[in-house]
């Protein structure tokens, strides 16, 4: 319907971000330019042409800045806009993901532990340095990819390290791990209590060692994405003990 007739496009939107005063509190027009926002957007949530979209369902410019200033979208120089909940409205197959053509766009961004996006404003200096150089020298220093010039900086290590988890390296750098800390995994265990956050953490380090074509560039992602998967499962009954069993049957039989 919209583009590309494959399933992919079929487009889900979470009653969480949705359904909260901060949105419903916008105008109608602006609430509808959402909408269409995030139907037109590729499997990363970014949009090509929002200009065309605001004119096409005759919204306005306005209705475009409120949801930049509330949150709801991100825009950059290029014009092209990112929708910031993309992640968690939508969650899609393997199978059937197309990574988006806006790289450069993606490599400014970060996501943060339920996996919206915010902009890595280190990224964007490291790029924008690098941008510089390579006017100046572009034959010595065109080879550098920006990935390589800003390897995720932004997840300094900050509290007591638990595990690394090995994730998509470069050329420079082959050998990259994200540092999950006793902080971060307090962090984890608060939005995922039914989880054994630290047992699920060495889970992942056991498939990413073994799957080394899997691993991610977004670790942080990856993590929340596996945690909110095992904090859906059905949990399992306990079994009573005998205590329990003991103080069942005196309650219904009376002590015999």
């Amino acid at each position: 319907m919209f583009g590309n007739s494959d399933m992919a496009k079929r487009r889900m939107f979470s009653m969480d971000i949705i359904d909260t005063d901060h949105f419903l509190d916008m105008p109608a027009t602006t609430q509808l330019l959402y909408f269409h926002l995030s139907m037109r957007a590729d499997d990363d949530g970014f949009v090509s042409s929002p200009k065309g979209i605001i004119k096409l369902i005759g919204a306005s410019e306005d209705d475009m800045k409120l949801l930049i200033g509330k949150q709801f979208a991100i825009r950059f120089d290029s014009g092209i806009c990112v929708i910031k909940h993309w992640k968690i409205h939508n969650y899609i197959q393997k199978d059937r993901y197309r990574e988006t053509i806006y790289q450069e766009e993606k490599l400014m961004m970060k996501e943060d532990i339920n996996g919206a996006y915010l902009l890595d404003t280190e990224c964007i200096q490291n790029v924008s340095k690098m941008d510089t150089q390579v006017r100046l020298g572009k034959d010595s220093l065109g080879k550098l990819s920006k990935e390589e010039e800003c390897p995720e900086l932004s997840h300094e290590i900050s509290g007591t390290p638990f595990i690394d988890l090995p994730k998509i390296g470069s050329v420079s750098q082959p050998d990259k791990v994200h540092t999950v800390t006793e902080e971060d995994i307090a962090q984890y265990q608060e939005v995922y209590p039914n989880v054994d956050v630290k047992a699920e953490l060495k889970k992942m380090k056991l498939w990413l060692d073994a799957n080394p074509s899997k691993r991610k560039k977004n670790v942080k992602s990856f993590i929340a994405r596996w945690l909110a998967k095992e904090q859906d499962k059905p949990q399992p009954k306990r079994k009573k003990t005998f205590e329990e069993i003991k103080a069942e049957m005196i309650e219904r039989y009376g002590d015999i």
